[in-house]
């Protein structure tokens, strides 16, 4: 589901109008937000046009990227699901479908008879083997437009949002105490 449902922006003249009824809005503040969700979007939507163009999802993905990181090394629901960011249940299904698909495999763990280890199969290694090169080249595409100091900033600029940002996904941002002139 996208992050803006708005698909035409406010033109940054209907913020500074917005602003004279609410004086807590900063009309850049918003204009760089409203971008910044619409990007956030489009990039999604072209990620996902190109996984499912393949057959796999974003979830899906995901979970053999994280096992691609260090193929030797099992690893086990509980540090994929926290890895990802998602739920253990939502690992479990993602998981199931993986290896319904042959694409990984559980085992118990040698050293503890309770405790599941998960890797990529053969043929799950030769898919993301295959997948990778394209989905590089489309990242490449995606970020074509910038040159590469321009690409260093974004990454610089991105981090400081970040770092604005609450720890938790469910706790509210910081709140200025001083109002937006």
């Amino acid at each position: 589901m996208p992050l803006l449902m708005l698909r035409d922006l406010p033109q940054y003249e209907c913020l500074l109008s917005a602003a004279i009824r609410y004086p807590s809005l900063d009309p850049g503040a918003a204009d760089v937000f409203l971008n910044l969700l619409r990007t956030g979007d489009l990039v999604a939507e072209a990620e996902s046009a190109f996984l499912m163009r393949r057959g796999v999802s974003h979830g899906r993905f995901t979970v053999l990227m994280l096992l691609n990181r260090c193929p030797a090394e099992p690893s086990t629901p509980a540090e994929l699901a926290d890895a990802a960011g998602v739920t253990r249940a939502t690992m479990t299904g993602l998981m199931d479908t993986l290896e319904k698909d042959n694409l990984l495999a559980r085992e118990a763990d040698s050293s503890d008879r309770r405790a599941v280890r998960v890797r990529m199969t053969p043929k799950g290694q030769d898919f993301i083997d295959d997948l990778l090169p394209d989905y590089f080249r489309c990242v490449s595409a995606i970020m074509q437009p910038l040159a590469d100091g321009e690409r260093k900033q974004l990454v610089v600029l991105l981090q400081k949002v970040q770092g604005g940002l609450p720890p938790s996904r469910t706790a509210e941002p910081p709140v200025s105490a001083t109002p937006v002139q």
